[in-house]
């Protein structure tokens, strides 16, 4: 059986209490939910971690690269995680940055990733409903 690797980054372990007027009210749970929904047809299987860590986050990327893909909110780490783009620099499948909130309406320092013109596509604003997008993006770059 194959699997997806859901990989989210720093403070994203609260999700559904942290500042929900932003983020939502979604969990990671939720969202790993919605994201085994949408990749159940194909048989694949959710791997889904969270760390604050950086270095943790590169372990996982590493350990995985057997997976078909992966949908990754790297966070805050979009701005300077230089340890974490190096290891999606080298990983071998489809992945796909996500972020909850619209970067575009928030602070100016969140307007560039150091991550987006590595991955296979960026999705932003569209709540945990980006996250279930991505799951479909990649089922269909995996054929149909």
């Amino acid at each position: 059986m194959s699997e997806i690797l859901l990989l989210n980054g720093p403070n994203l372990g609260i999700l559904g209490r942290r500042e929900p007027e932003i983020y939502g009210s979604e969990t990671l749970a939720d969202i790993r939910q919605a994201v085994t929904e949408e990749v159940a047809g194909r048989g694949w299987t959710v791997v889904s971690k969270q760390h604050d860590c950086e270095g943790e986050m590169v372990r996982t990327v590493q350990d995985h690269y057997d997976a078909v893909g992966a949908i990754i909110n790297p966070g805050a780490l979009m701005i300077a995680g230089w340890s974490l783009r190096d290891a999606l620099a080298n990983y071998p499948r489809p992945w796909i940055e996500v972020h909850l909130s619209n970067i575009w309406a928030r602070e100016g320092f969140r307007h560039q990733s150091i991550l987006g013109s590595l991955a296979s596509g960026v999705i932003f604003g569209l709540g945990a409903d980006g996250y279930r997008l991505a799951a479909r993006a990649l089922v269909g770059m995996n054929g149909r």
